[in-house]
């Protein structure tokens, strides 16, 4: 970590007014420019920014401009950068200013992974569970949180820690075919509307924000977004019984992260603390309701 700002350069033209970023010791502006989740924050933002030209915008009368952009701080994975904290700020001409603190880390994936005993009628919800993962979280204090699969959707397949644990532990392998993007069908026809009360219909057609297909866990400070994705798969009974007892025990032989299995119906209790949890069981039982899964 470092915050010794030594480096300073403009945004491209496309800025109005300029906007001037200060960069820490040992990051360079084209490691900025080429971070992933930076480009889709400036992008996002500069977008939604641009919308308030629009006579009907919220904010059109007094439109709030990304003026200054500090890195205060990198962490760094080997030579990859990992995560990046920034002030940005955002003010208008009346000097009226936007909480500017982020976080940047870009986006994950979490799997909501449903398993029923293939003894049991097709398309019921009875003797449904759920895989969870529990692991030491750091940043929540916690050597045993449990919560929702999470890791990378890499080369269309589910890759990471908890992937890899789910299919050491159960030798289930999550395919790309089968997986069901709850976020995608449920934010479909969704708007990000940003208009004044009382704007004529159709005034604010064209005020749609660019946002992600995504749950947003923690967007007063960080730009983290979550696709949700749903697996469902039918197994014998006697392997859900196996793997129900197999990995209950696991805790107790020293393992890092270990993998639970819960009824469906627990999920909101189980996975309580986890917002993916939260989110995707929301998403999973609307989605059902409305006949799309």
């Amino acid at each position: 970590m470092s915050n010794t700002t030594s480096t300073q350069f403009t945004l491209d033209s496309s800025f109005f007014p300029p906007c001037t970023v200060n960069l820490p010791h040992g990051l360079t502006r084209d490691e900025l420019l080429s971070f992933p989740a930076f480009k889709n924050w400036i992008s996002t933002l500069q977008y939604n920014l641009s919308l308030q030209s629009h006579p009907s915008h919220t904010f059109h009368a007094s439109p709030y401009q990304l003026r200054h952009i500090d890195v205060q701080s990198v962490d760094w994975f080997g030579k990859r950068l990992g995560f990046v904290k920034i002030q940005a700020e955002v003010k208008n001409e009346k000097g009226e200013w936007l909480p500017g603190a982020v976080f940047l880390r870009g986006g994950s994936v979490g799997m909501l992974l449903i398993l029923q005993p293939d003894d049991v009628q097709p398309g019921t919800e009875i003797d449904k569970h759920v895989l969870l993962t529990v692991q030491p979280r750091i940043a929540s204090g916690s050597l045993a949180l449990t919560e929702l699969p999470a890791g990378m959707l890499d080369d269309g397949t589910f890759s990471g820690t908890a992937a890899k644990e789910i299919s050491e532990e159960t030798g289930l392998e999550v395919p790309e075919s089968k997986l069901i993007n709850l976020t995608e069908l449920a934010l479909a026809g969704t708007t990000t509307t940003p208009s004044t009360q009382g704007s004529k219909p159709g005034n604010s057609a064209n005020l749609k924000e660019k946002l992600q297909n995504a749950m947003y866990p923690s967007p007063g400070a960080c730009d983290e977004f979550i696709p949700l994705f749903l697996y469902q798969k039918r197994v014998p009974r006697s392997q859900l019984d196996e793997w129900r007892g197999k990995l209950t025990g696991l805790r107790d032989e020293g393992e890092k992260i270990t993998i639970k299995l819960v009824r469906l119906e627990d999920l909101w209790k189980e996975g309580g603390r986890d917002a993916k949890a939260l989110a995707a069981l929301s998403m999973y039982e609307g989605l059902r309701r409305e006949g799309k899964i």
